[in-house]
């Protein structure tokens, strides 16, 4: 069998999230070109066990230690071996048979896992995005050193990475990350003042998991992708702009020195990026629903509102100071997006909280992995006594 047509095994870690399971939907539909053979997950022991049984993985990691006994009895039976903990994690991804490491973990849990990856010369589809608002500096360092392509996994960044195949000579002058705006575009810091946690898990056109979907509420997740972008393509905070594109269908767009801009356009779907990057140099088939311009007559844009979503705001000044300043803002963030979850702070509160633990929390210009460790640990501390 010639390299070309060898099946690409695939190390799925976060395989019960909403990245996960549409990965799996994506390898399902491609049985010949992608297997599985790592599947983690948090703490879904019920999933992650129905998950390994379809697909039968070399190796299952359950993070959280309580549910690791019932498991590993069933599947070792089937003979999948079976590991616990968080440092298994980084254990698995540098497996020789592993031909690409998926990280669809949820926030900061993702860091230690891909720079393990990467130091065992492993491509890397992110869909982990805080894994490079965190520190961002350092992973690109080790990807350089190391020889290992970032291939990005969010739609906007996938939507970059696009337009700018064949095009990589080329110089940037700025791109353009388009945002739905949210369930909340268009309204006031009044109105938001009594926002209900329904009515921010009521996204108008993506399905994602619940994280997510509060950080895109408050605009969070555009900010995250602001500074992710910057990491990814080597840009200054200047050359990346937001701007609020109800429809979701073009998903976003580099203009080039000459000032022509290129666009990547299609449906709001999340299994069409993870595909992109998990086959990456090769597009393959696909049964996804194709983009009708009769049910779109009009495609629209709006300036994104950074004063009353703070959020956005906090994301460029973090940027713009650098070092571990992204990091305690990424912690705060998930402190406060799980407060507001668990109905313990109001939704306005979840950015006047994020900026009070950037200006208090630990900053180091030129950070080392231990110094975002100990930002990352302070700025949880600071925001959860600010609860």
């Amino acid at each position: 069998m010639d390299k070309t047509s060898k099946k690409k095994k695939i190390a799925l870690l976060g395989s019960t999230g909403s990245i996960g399971k549409q990965a799996l939907d994506v390898i399902r539909q491609n049985p010949d070109k992608f297997e599985i053979e790592v599947l983690t997950a948090y703490s879904n022991d019920v999933l992650l066990l129905k998950q390994a049984l379809e697909f039968k993985p070399n190796t299952v990691v359950i993070v959280d230690e309580t549910k690791y006994e019932s498991l590993s009895e069933r599947l070792w039976k089937e003979g999948i071996k079976t590991y616990c903990g968080e440092k298994s994690l980084e254990d698995v991804v540098q497996m020789e048979e592993v031909d690409l490491v998926l990280t669809a973990l949820v926030g900061y849990s993702g860091l230690k896992p891909t720079i393990a990856a990467i130091n065992a010369k492993k491509p890397i589809a992110l869909a982990n995005k805080e894994t490079l608002v965190v520190a961002g500096d350092l992973i690109t360092s080790l990807a350089n050193q190391n020889q290992v392509p970032l291939l990005p996994v969010d739609s906007e960044h996938s939507a970059i990475f696009q337009c700018l195949v064949g095009e990589f000579h080329n110089k940037i002058e700025k791109i353009y990350l388009t945002a739905s705006g949210g369930p909340f575009r268009g309204w006031t810091a009044e109105k938001l003042a009594s926002v209900t946690k329904a009515q921010a898990l009521k996204h108008p056109n993506w399905e994602m998991g619940a994280k997510i979907t509060i950080d895109s509420a408050t605009l969070m997740n555009k900010g995250l992708e602001v500074i992710e972008a910057k990491w990814l393509f080597d840009l200054q905070s200047h050359q990346i702009d937001t701007v609020v594109h109800p429809q979701s269908i073009i998903h976003s767009i580099v203009q080039f020195e000459d000032g022509s801009m290129k666009a990547q356009m299609g449906l709001p779907d999340m299994k069409l990026p993870i595909q992109y990057a998990m086959a990456y140099p090769q597009r393959i088939a696909s049964s996804f629903p194709r983009f009708n311009f009769m049910d779109y007559p009009e495609l629209t844009f709006e300036k994104a509102d950074k004063k009353t979503f703070k959020n956005l705001a906090l994301a460029y000044q973090a940027l713009e100071l650098g070092g571990t300043a992204a990091c305690a803002l990424n912690a705060a963030n998930e402190i406060t997006n799980a407060a507001f979850l668990q109905d313990k702070i109001k939704f306005l509160e979840i950015a006047d909280i994020n900026e009070k633990v950037m200006q208090q929390a630990y900053f180091v210009k030129n950070p080392s992995l231990e110094d975002y460790v100990n930002c990352n640990d302070e700025a949880r501390r600071i925001a959860t006594e600010l609860l």
